[in-house]
C-alpha cells in the first residue's frame, strides 16, 4: 500500500501521510502508524507500505517523529519502501536541490541501511531526466551508499516510472528491483482488456522478475464492480488486465493509494481520532482484484 499525504506527496514542506501530523511526537506517530499498518494487513492482506520522504521531512525536526511510522511498520512485520518526491514548486521531474537531496539520503541510510525490512527508491517519477542522465544519478546513489544491498534498492523506470526496459538493460543495476507505474487515466479511452495487457507488458519487457508495480490504481469510492462486464468502462478493463497480468508474471505491486484522505482512488477510509484509528474498505471488488494480483486464491475472481 502507498500511504500518502492528502495534498499528494509533492510538497514544499514536510510530507505528512494521512492521519499523521507534524505536531505529533515519535510515540504518537508510532501509535497512529501501528493502527493504520495493522488496518492495511487485516483489511487487505498487505505486507508492504511505500512512504514518501523529502528534504523538508528528513533534514528538519519532523524526522524524529516521522521515523515512528517507519519503525511501527517494521515492527508490524511490513517491508517499507522509502521514496523521494520532489517539491510542488518545481515538479519538473528533477532533484530540486542536490545538496539537500544527498544530506537527506545520508540521514536516511545512516539510520536504516542495516534494517533488512527497509528499501530505498532514489526518486519517484524522474521524468525530467533522459535515460542516461537518470541512470548516472542512480549509479551515483548506489556508489555513495555501497553498504546498502542492491536487493533493497528500487530503480525507477524512466519518465513517470512508466518504462523499465532501459534501466533493466544497465548492468550497473543488476541485482536491484525496478519500479514501474501504470494508470488507467493515461489512456482513459481504451476499453479493451487485451490493449491494457499489451500496454503493461510492453513497459516491462523481459524484466518482470525484477519489477514491482509500485503505483497503480483506479476509483474505489464510486461503487464500480471491478469483476463485472467491461461494457466500455476503461477502468474495469484496466483493473482486470493489470491484476491478471501481475498474477501471471508473478510480480509484486503496491497499490496507489492504500490511504490518502480525499482521494477517490483510496482503497480505505480513515476513521477514529487521536491514536484510536481504524480503516474501512471502500470497494470489495477492488480489494479482490488486488489480492488476485498478489497470487491469492481465497476468492476466484473471473474476467467477464
Amino acid at each position: 500500500m502507498n500511504w500518502a499525504d492528502p495534498r499528494d506527496n509533492y510538497a514544499d514542506d514536510a510530507v505528512v501521510p494521512s492521519g499523521l501530523s507534524t505536531s505529533d511526537s515519535y510515540n504518537t506517530t508510532y501509535a497512529k502508524a501501528d493502527a493504520i499498518i495493522r488496518g492495511f494487513h487485516t483489511q487487505l492482506a498487505a505486507n508492504t507500505v511505500r512512504l514518501p520522504i523529502n528534504p523538508y521531512t528528513v533534514n528538519g525536526s519532523y524526522w524524529n517523529s516521522y521515523t515512528g511510522a517507519i519503525d511501527a511498520a517494521v515492527a508490524d512485520g511490513f517491508k517499507v519502501i522509502l521514496s523521494y518526491w520532489e517539491g510542488a514548486a518545481h515538479k519538473d521531474g528533477l532533484v530540486d536541490d542536490a545538496d539537500a537531496y544527498w544530506t537527506m539520503w545520508n540521514t536516511v541510510t545512516s539510520k536504516y541501511a542495516n534494517n533488512s525490512a527497509v528499501y530505498f527508491e532514489p526518486m519517484n517519477e524522474p521524468f525530467g531526466y533522459s535515460l542516461s542522465a537518470w541512470s548516472d544519478l542512480v549509479a551515483k546513489w548506489i556508489s555513495n551508499y555501497s553498504t546498502v544491498p542492491k536487493n533493497r534498492i528500487f530503480v525507477s523506470g524512466t519518465g513517470y516510472n512508466d518504462n523499465v526496459t532501459g534501466v533493466c538493460a544497465d548492468s550497473r543495476f543488476d541485482g536491484t528491483y525496478l519500479s514501474l507505474h501504470h494508470y488507467g487515466f493515461w489512456a482513459s479511452s481504451q476499453t479493451s482488456y487485451s490493449w491494457w495487457v499489451n500496454d503493461l507488458k510492453s513497459r516491462i519487457g523481459s524484466c518482470a522478475s525484477r519489477t514491482v508495480l509500485d503505483e497503480w490504481g483506479a476509483p474505489m469510492t464510486t461503487g464500480v464492480n471491478y469483476n463485472g462486464a467491461i461494457n466500455g468502462d476503461a477502468y474495469i478493463a484496466y483493473m482486470q488486465a493489470d491484476s491478471d497480468t501481475l498474477r501471471s508474471l508473478g510480480m509484486g505491486s503496491v497499490y496507489w493509494p492504500g490511504l490518502r484522505n480525499g482521494d477517490s482512488y483510496s482503497m480505505t477510509t480513515l476513521g477514529g481520532s487521536g491514536t484510536n484509528l481504524s480503516l474501512t474498505l471502500n470497494n470489495v471488488t477492488g480489494m479482490g482484484r488486488l489480492r488476485w494480483s498478489w497470487g491469492m486464491d481465497n476468492q476466484q475472481w473471473t474476467r467477464s
